[in-house]
Formats: structure tokens, sequence, C-alpha cells
């Protein structure tokens, strides 16, 4: 089974530390259920993994700059 990060380009942005596969599927999956507009999504990682705000919004952020690299579709 390939990983998101296994297709990515060599330009993509550097990937923090705290950055887990486990988080990518979690915002994909809420993204696809439209509980929230995605802008919003970090306290809803914070929630689900512990996260602090800090943390939360880096995932986020490396999320929405590599989303289309990840689902090219």
């Amino acid at each position: 089974m390939s990983r998101p990060e296994d297709t990515m380009s060599p330009d993509q942005p550097e990937k923090p530390d705290v950055v887990e596969d486990k988080h990518l599927c979690f915002l994909d999956s809420l993204r696809e259920s439209g509980v929230t507009n995605m802008f919003g999504a970090s306290p809803y990682l914070q929630e689900a993994f512990d996260l602090s705000r800090a943390d939360s919004t880096a995932i986020l952020s490396y999320w929405m700059k590599t989303f289309s690299l990840r689902h090219p579709d």
C-alpha cells in the first residue's frame, strides 16, 4: 500500500515532524464529511489527537499545501 508521501513531487513543502499519515487521512475524511469548512478544521484535529493549537495548525497547513499532490484527480 502506498503512503501519501510516496506520491509527492520533489518540490513539495517540507513535512513537519508532527505530521503523521493518520492526521492526513483524518482531514481527508473530515473534508468528505462536509462537517466544517477546512479553514476551521484545526480544532477538530486538536480534539481528535490531543494536539496543541500550533501542531494542529502546522498539520492543517501541510495538508492544504499538499492536497492536490496527494489527490491529483
